[in-house]
């Protein structure tokens, strides 16, 4: 399992009707407030502050083609070369992270193959390098080179 130490993120919300919103500054735009967003918004804010990944070379809910089915990933981050570098994926808080979430995220490494696969819901995290041969798991998450 891979240790997160969430920063102090300074988020900014609204209310709307019986609906709240969370700013996300990447999308520059209000993302009605679920418990796998706010998973998503404090991973994304662990990657910009903790492990210093620039915030251009972060892709949020970005639509893939697998097989017939299109799917969207939660977090994909680049490298400098702007190769597609570590997919995250993220649950609510209260969702396992079991063997279906695991293969959810093999899946979408088939059409945007990485070097680092993520799955997280906040509480736990966890994490393998792909070699492209085989998966190690890894302790920590890498920062941004």
């Amino acid at each position: 399992m891979i240790e997160v130490h969430y920063p102090k993120p300074g988020f900014k919300f609204k209310n709307e009707g019986a609906k709240k919103y969370i700013f996300d500054p990447l999308r520059k735009k209000w993302i009605v407030l679920t418990p796998e967003e706010w998973v998503r918004q404090n991973f994304i804010q662990y990657l910009l502050q903790e492990k210093k990944y620039p915030a251009a070379m972060i892709a949020l809910e970005k639509e893939i083609q697998l097989s017939e089915v299109k799917k969207r990933f939660d977090v994909l981050v680049y490298n400098a070369q702007v190769k597609p570098y570590l997919l995250v994926e993220c649950k609510a808080s209260g969702v396992k992270l079991d063997d279906d979430v695991i293969q959810q995220a093999l899946r979408y490494n088939i059409s945007v193959p990485v070097q680092y696969i993520i799955i997280t819901n906040g509480v736990q995290t966890f994490g393998w390098e792909n070699s492209g041969h085989d998966l190690r798991l890894i302790k920590e998450l890498p920062g941004w080179k």
